[in-house]
Parts: structure tokens; sequence; C-alpha cells
């Protein structure tokens, strides 16, 4: 008589509990702002094809390449979102921008982001070793970082001038800088790069800064915009953007990186670039910032076109 195999029963959830688990997995995806993910993408993108000329990875490179894609999407954005959001939840619940975030509303609860926290940094550094030892580091500092941007006490985004610095640093340099070093040596990286790195990020982070002032006035976090006011924030960015775009210009009729008879998209581009900026930036949002930073993607990609074809 054959004898009766135990089946395993897999339970699916279903009506409430089914849209609780949708509803819990969907707050998850939101919390590490997909949007933002191309900010990592294209610096990673543009730092490799300035060290290679061609647009698309060789062979042999596709799985450091597609590990760095991780590691700069949803992976790194995770864990500084999730950090930030567990330490900002004092000012995010008189945020109106933030009313619907998971941790406000109670979809996700601290122990849910620190989970978070937890698993992206291991999965960061996990995807960081595939890329090679100069990830492995370079990943820990960002990660370090991004802890000592949310976390108390030393937390600096509410020190004036160095939440400015962090974002600058990580998304302007190690964006572009991660793309360059999968291809060639980190010190081969040309330090007028650095600079334009850290002039756009800081443009487009500081009336981020703005967008929160009353929420983060009330909690009394020290923020750019809480320390030197709205007003003080927008010129600085505005200076910030203006002078980026003026080096950019600079290097392009110069030479620098690649000679070419005409610069023309450049020329047309850079005042038009700084006319938005100063359009959009005055009463900052997301959709408004992410008009400022894709149409900066035009000269960028006119560029990269040149000087793959000079390679």
């Amino acid at each position: 008589m054959p004898l009766a195999v135990a089946t395993p029963q897999v339970t699916v959830p279903s009506g409430p509990l089914r849209h609780h688990y949708v509803v819990r997995v969907w707050a998850v995806v939101r919390l590490t702002r997909p949007w933002f993910w191309p900010l990592g993408w294209a610096g990673a993108a543009f730092g490799a094809v300035l060290a290679t000329g061609d647009w698309l990875p060789a062979r042999g490179d596709v799985p450091a390449t597609i590990a760095v894609g991780l590691l700069l999407g949803p992976l790194v954005w995770t864990f500084v979102f999730a950090l930030n959001d567990l330490h900002d939840l004092p000012s995010d619940r008189h945020n109106p921008r933030k009313s619907a975030a998971p941790l406000v509303t109670g979809v996700l609860t601290p122990a849910d982001l620190r989970r978070c926290v937890h698993w992206s940094g291991i999965g960061a550094v996990m995807a960081a070793a595939v890329a090679g030892p100069v990830f492995v580091a370079g990943t820990a500092v960002v990660l370090v970082l991004g802890w000592m941007y949310s976390v108390p006490p030393i937390r600096l985004k509410g020190r004036p001038g160095a939440d400015v610095a962090v974002n600058a640093v990580v998304v302007g340099v190690f964006g572009p800088l991660a793309g360059w070093s999968l291809h060639r040596p980190v010190f081969d990286y040309q330090p007028i790069l650095v600079v334009l790195g850290l002039l756009l990020v800081t443009a487009l982070y500081l009336p981020t800064t703005v967008m929160d002032l009353s929420a983060d006035r009330a909690a009394g976090y020290a923020t750019a915009a809480v320390r030197w006011s709205a007003p003080a924030c927008y010129r600085a960015g505005l200076v910030s953007w203006a002078v980026a775009n003026a080096v950019w210009l600079a290097c392009c009729h110069l030479d620098v990186f690649v000679a070419r008879d005409s610069w023309l998209v450049q020329t047309v581009a850079a005042p038009l670039l700084v006319a938005l900026y100063a359009g959009l930036a005055r009463r900052p949002s997301i959709p408004r910032l992410a008009v400022v930073a894709v149409a900066f993607a035009v000269p960028a990609t006119d560029f990269l076109f040149a000087y793959a074809r000079a390679r």
C-alpha cells in the first residue's frame, strides 16, 4: 500500500490580509523614493562614458555595471531615506508634504524602517563587492555619511553647510566617480569634474531645504534654510548653478575635455538653464527641480556624444 506523502500548503493572502500586504509593499517602495534613483544612475553613466568613450559597457563589465546600478539605485537610497524618515518623524508629522509618508500614516513602523536600513546596508556592501574593493571602500564611506546625516547626535542634516556638503559630495562626486572607477583609476578623474559636481548638486539641494522650512523650524531643526532664510538659499543656489554652467561652457570652448568645431548646443543651453533655474527654484518643489535636472541632461548628452565620437 503506497505511503501518503504530506504536501506542504502555501497560504496566499486573500481579502483584507492580501490588501494589507500589498499596501505595505507599496509603502516600502515609496519609502525608497524611486524618482531619486536616476540621480545616481545618471552620474555613474556620465562617469563611465567619460572613462571609456562608449555608451554601453563591454561584455565583461556587465555584471559589475548591474551591481553598481543596484547600489546607486534602490540600495543606497533605501538606506538613506529609511534613516532619514526614522529620525525626521517629529517634523514630518507637521509637514503637509510628508503627510502620506508610510511612517507618518502608520503603514510602516519604526521597526520596519530599521529592518530596511539593515538589509539595504548589507545589500549595498554585497553589490559593491561584485564591482571590486574600491567600491566596497566607497560604499562604506557613503553609508557612514548617510548615517551621520540623519542620526543624532552628529545629525549633519541639522548643521547648516554640512547638510549641503554631504549631499554635494555623495551625489555630485561619488556618483560620477563610481562610473569612472569601473574602468579607470580613481585618481585619474579630473578635478574640474569634482568642482562641477559639487556646484551642480549644491544648487539642486539648497531648494529642498526651503521646501520643508516651516516644518523643520517648528521641530527645531537648523537646516540651511532655517539658519540662512529661504531667499539666501535661493540666491546661493542660483549663483552655484550659474557658476557651474559658466565653468562647463568655458571647458567646452577651451577644449578642456574634447576639441570640437562648434559648441552651439552648449552655448545656447547655458543661459537658458540659468533662466530656467531662476524661475523654477524660486518656489521649489520636487517636480520643478526634476525639470531643471532633466534640462541639464540635454547639453550633457550633447557633450557626451562629441566626447564619444572623438575617442
